[in-house]
């Protein structure tokens, strides 16, 4: 049969608006504990990570992405439901059983009572994008329920991911030094030889695999929490030539060097499984790390602080999205970012819209990373840290300690180029400009007391309106 030469071109016309409006499949892969300047295409010195690089060059790095918690498990919350954390409740780690924090130390104020369950009625990402007809997939640490059975970070299964929209769910360690609790230590590898990983080949294979419908998989990988244990001895040899003999803490992080290079190996092979399904084009990778890095291995200069405080080096953290049908290659945003907008951003990446949340779509600024974001975001941390060595650990934060830390009940907001950190044991404020003062070396509270009582009473109306719990005086 022969059709007419217009008909012709409409019928090619509306196959290609079909193809291009086509919703993408979206890979996050969320990584535990990585700070902010462990990658070279952020900086790093010595550390390589070749595939996270090539990622980043491919794609757009966020140089001002902060997560929504400087702690595991509420800042997954939040990422899973698109709420701030003060709005959420779940503002620390979980645990076997809910209670009262508990601290070996004496201390002036109360934290809230434990959370270790996120509540079902919560909508996240996957039952957004489920119901856009996505098969939605979770690999890995989920750590948003309470540990099951006595066993450290189990899934319980009433409140694991198969009951908050996950289609598919593996369960598994891989090869972190997580899988070797109670079991004897693997041997070491010959050189050149990575571990084989069951985590990721699991998730590899999933993504390989030819999907009738779009999907949404979130690899959410254990590396590179501690415990920071290698089987790549070789790759420890190699860092000794990389890292000067006079480096401050330079045993452990010669360990840590090879565990953030062994991630960037598995994210590598989930990169490579993504390419050859054929579907690399349209597929939306997202690449973030859940808080800032282990203040023992991680040198997070120049940021101040680390995993556990809301100084930057807590909570800014990598972040890269590429998107070859969408997003310019080798861009960089400087927008600040939060991780409760990756809800609306996929939703809104779906062709849908989210309901109710904090966050704000990025698919603007994946287009145009200058578009103008005027907004604030917020953080709250009410607990104290560490539980256990509280008198032993530092009273100050500083950069690059390689020492944990005393953190005290606090919460921060960011407003353009400004932050203001709220401490409740003494009522203190302290005010950065973020713009110059990116170590927040210099407290303006004292020479702009206008600007910081005007982010302080802006912070406080924030936390009320969203009902936020607090640490409060004991009696």
């Amino acid at each position: 049969m022969r059709y007419p030469f217009a008909l012709v071109l409409l019928l090619l016309a509306t196959w290609s608006q079909q193809s291009i409006a086509a919703p993408p499949a979206v890979v996050l892969i969320l990584v535990d504990d990585l700070g902010w300047s462990d990658l070279g295409c952020y900086g790093h010195p010595y550390h390589r990570t070749p595939h996270i690089d090539a990622l980043a060059s491919q794609g757009m790095k966020f140089t001002d992405a902060y997560s929504p918690a400087p702690i595991c498990s509420a800042a997954r919350a939040s990422i899973l439901t698109g709420k701030t954390v003060p709005r959420n409740h779940f503002e620390f780690v979980t645990k076997s059983k809910p209670g009262e924090q508990r601290i070996d130390a004496v201390v002036p104020l109360q934290a809230p009572p434990l959370t270790v369950n996120l509540p079902l009625e919560e909508r996240t990402i996957a039952e957004h994008l489920k119901d856009q007809n996505y098969l939605t997939a979770f690999f890995g640490k989920w750590h948003v329920s309470q540990h099951f059975g006595g066993r450290y970070l189990a899934w319980d299964p009433e409140y694991g991911p198969r009951k908050q929209g996950f289609q598919v769910a593996v369960e598994d360690f891989g090869d972190h030094p997580y899988a070797w609790r109670k079991k004897e230590k693997p041997a070491s590898l010959p050189a050149g030889v990575f571990p084989t990983d069951s985590l990721i080949d699991s998730t590899a294979d999933f993504l390989r695999q030819p999907h009738e419908q779009p999907f949404f998989a979130m690899v959410s990988l254990y590396h590179v929490h501690t415990p920071v244990k290698n089987r790549c001895r070789w790759l420890v040899d190699q860092h000794r030539d990389r890292i000067p003999s006079d480096a401050t803490n330079r045993k452990k992080r010669l360990e840590y060097a090879a565990f953030v290079e062994t991630l960037d190996h598995h994210v590598g092979t989930l990169l490579d499984a993504i390419e050859s399904s054929g579907e690399a084009d349209n597929t939306l990778v997202l690449f973030m790390s859940d808080n800032g890095g282990h203040p023992e291995f991680c040198a997070n200069a120049p940021l101040r602080g680390s995993k556990w405080n809301l100084y930057e080096g807590g909570i800014r953290v990598p972040l890269i999205a590429r998107w070859p049908a969408k997003i310019e290659a080798g861009s960089q945003c400087d927008t600040p970012v939060i991780g409760y907008d990756l809800l609306p951003t996929l939703t809104d990446v779906a062709g849908a819209q989210a309901d109710g949340g904090d966050g704000t779509s990025l698919v603007p600024l994946l287009s145009d990373p200058e578009t103008d974001f005027d907004r604030e975001l917020v953080w709250s941390f009410p607990y104290y840290h560490p539980e256990t060595g509280y008198v032993a650990a530092l009273d100050e934060v500083g950069v690059n300690d390689f020492a944990v830390s005393k953190t005290r009940p606090q919460s921060a907001v960011r407003r353009g180029q400004y932050k203001l950190l709220q401490f409740y044991e003494d009522q203190r404020i302290e005010l950065y400009d973020l713009s110059s003062d990116v170590s927040e070396q210099h407290d303006l509270s004292g020479t702009q007391p206008q600007l910081a009582e005007e982010l302080a009473r802006l912070l406080r109306a924030t936390l009320d309106q969203m009902n936020a719990r607090l640490a409060v005086r004991k009696e």
